[in-house]
């Protein structure tokens, strides 16, 4: 089967900084038992989690409040975040070994690479994306994570029936994801064409997001379900 790559248009910008010693803690100290190192070879999940449980993919989870929710209160759920943000990294790894999980592991890679080279096709059941990178700029589009070439190679990543979720607080963000899903063959809107979904209780409300419904701002949820053969 042929592999899809992408063009190397990066739909993130690394930030860096001082971290603090909590976060240095859990990049360093902690990361060999949460962190994954990325080698050529495919991520053997089974192996990874000591289970067989569904795998929750979740794609540039910033400071990790919502994916440390999320893992805390689904167990029997495994959770799989990909950030290059080292703060953030470190400080979500930081409180899951406060909150003795097993149930979540790290990637701190470029994600379209990691979904190229390390994960294996049908082994996901939900992918979730929270308030990308909007790249507002009409010139930047181009870089904005959601494209049909990136939900081809998520399409074969994800299992028949999985889950793709996906929310923001930009309008016309939300527009053009919910126009890429709907063409594409492979995708199917849960709440039927064109409507966005309500925010599922499964995803934490942010305070960042909450601060923005105090201020009127507009929230945008999309959820579809991925149909093999379509």
């Amino acid at each position: 089967m042929t592999e899809v790559h992408l063009r190397k248009i990066q739909s993130f910008v690394k930030r860096s900084g001082r971290l603090s010693k909590a976060q240095a803690i859990g990049l360093n100290e902690l990361w060999s038992d949460y962190g994954i190192n990325i080698t050529k070879d495919p991520l053997n999940f089974d192996e990874l989690f000591l289970n067989t449980n569904n795998i929750t993919l979740e794609v540039g989870f910033g400071n990790g409040d919502s994916l440390l929710e999320m893992a805390i209160k689904q167990p029997n759920q495994n959770f799989l975040g990909i950030e290059v943000y080292e703060a953030g990294v470190g400080r979500l790894i930081n409180e899951a070994s406060k909150n003795n999980l097993n149930n979540l592991k790290i990637i701190k890679e470029d994600a379209v690479e990691v979904l190229n080279n390390n994960i294996t096709d049908n082994s996901i059941s939900h992918f979730q994306l929270f308030f990308p990178d909007p790249w507002h700029k009409k010139k930047h589009h181009k870089r904005r994570i959601v494209q049909t070439s990136f939900l081809d190679l998520l399409s074969k990543k994800l299992k028949n029936n999985g889950i793709v979720h996906i929310a923001t607080d930009w309008e016309n963000y939300a527009e053009h994801i919910m126009e890429t899903l709907e063409l594409h063959k492979h995708f199917k809107n849960n709440a039927g064409d064109h409507i966005y979904s309500e925010r599922p209780v499964n995803r934490p409300l942010t305070k960042f997001e909450n601060r923005g419904h105090k201020l009127g701002h507009g929230v945008w949820d999309i959820i579809f379900t991925n149909i093999k053969g379509g």
